[in-house]
């Protein structure tokens, strides 16, 4: 089958991601493409084709990538949205018991096939908005058989849905009760082999913040993925300059997320990194919070990536498009700058994007 219409090219095929400050040399014209069984097979014709499909006045690109979500989850928080809303701050929400803690009594109190049903109607919604792939965090465990039982249920998601998953574990989402922070890194670091048999997870990921975990825990998360052959993400500078950009790339993470609150000193270590800006603007908008220095990240020529941030709480948002807009509004980016972020950038390098599916729709206007 063939298709005409406006198609979104990388400037040269087989890239790993793109920098930013390359956006531009994205080629969005006109073009040609020959799809088999739903997968895009060339950017060119083929005498072979049984249809041919005149696409003019619509626009063909990848299918988006969510790099960051929070599924599979139990349960909504909309009472603190409230909150949040009439001025009460996360983190104080945070120290009486809600957010990461409500999410994780929800969680314990949903049974697996709860859980799972919640998170395939959120998936099949999330592919109707045009997500071909996502990547899926534990965290709400907050105990070592909850989190074990976290990466099972993740793996079992992965089997029920029709988009490409990948698995984090994130072991360090918040401290749980009856630990400080530096005893559950070592309950982490003495549990993950038999973690990792579970539902084997890509990448550890880590949220430094006043009200979680600091640099020397990140530190100590970089030592334990490299022990075990996994990747490092981490969450940092959502709520607070805590400086960990370059902790997170001295370790070689794959990614920082969030960034609301980075150091503008760091942006140039970040650019000339290969560690992924993942940037949540969901979160953002829905939190009130500061707004990631994307433009001068951009500019700077940083590996730069949108997602959602898709969690009961604090950005209960599954829709990309949703995301590119804000992208586009808030952080001042070009259209092509939002799209590349969601698609080859956001896959980051690993196996998501291939299996991503074509997605399609009407160009605006």
């Amino acid at each position: 089958m063939q298709h005409a219409a406006q198609v979104l090219r990388p400037a040269v095929s087989g890239l790993a991601h793109l920098r930013h400050d390359r956006a531009a040399e994205m080629d969005s014209g006109p073009g040609e493409l020959s799809i088999a069984e739903g997968r895009i097979l060339s950017l060119s014709t083929s005498s072979d084709a049984r249809i041919r499909i005149d696409a003019a006045g619509c626009a063909v690109v990848p299918g988006f990538v969510d790099c960051h979500t929070h599924l599979p989850f139990a349960g909504w928080r909309e009472r603190e949205f409230g909150a949040r809303v009439a001025g009460v701050t996360y983190e104080e929400i945070a120290r009486a018991g809600g957010g990461i803690r409500s999410s994780a009594r929800s969680f314990a109190e949903a049974s697996d096939e709860e859980i799972l049903a919640q998170a395939q109607a959120a998936a099949a919604e999330m592919l109707a908005h045009g997500t071909t792939a996502f990547e899926g965090k534990t965290g709400y465990g907050l105990s070592v058989a909850a989190e074990r039982r976290a990466l099972k249920l993740a793996r079992a998601l992965g089997g029920r849905v029709a988009q490409s998953t990948v698995s984090t574990a994130l072991l360090a989402h918040a401290v749980p009760d009856g630990y400080d922070a530096d005893a559950w890194i070592d309950a982490i670091d003495a549990a993950l082999p038999d973690l990792l048999t579970a539902g084997p997870p890509d990448t550890l990921d880590i949220y430094v913040e006043s009200v979680a975990f600091g640099n020397d825990h990140l530190r100590r998360m970089g030592a334990l993925a490299r022990r075990h052959g996994l990747a490092l993400r981490a969450h940092v500078e959502q709520f607070s300059t805590n400086r960990s950009v370059p902790v997170a790339v001295e370790l070689g993470a794959r990614s920082v997320d969030h960034l609301a609150c980075m150091a503008e000193e760091d942006i140039p270590l970040l650019a000339s990194s290969d560690t992924a800006a993942v940037l949540l603007p969901g979160a953002e908008f829905l939190g009130d919070e500061r707004v990631a220095p994307a433009r001068a990240l951009a500019a700077a020529g940083a590996i730069c990536a949108l997602a959602s941030d898709f969690n009961p709480g604090t950005s209960p948002v599954l829709s990309i498009p949703t995301i590119i807009g804000l992208a586009v509004r808030r952080y001042g980016w070009t259209v092509l700058e939002a799209l590349l972020a969601c698609t080859l950038n956001a896959a980051l390098g690993d196996r998501l994007l291939a299996g991503a599916r074509l997605a399609g729709g009407r160009q605006a206007g």
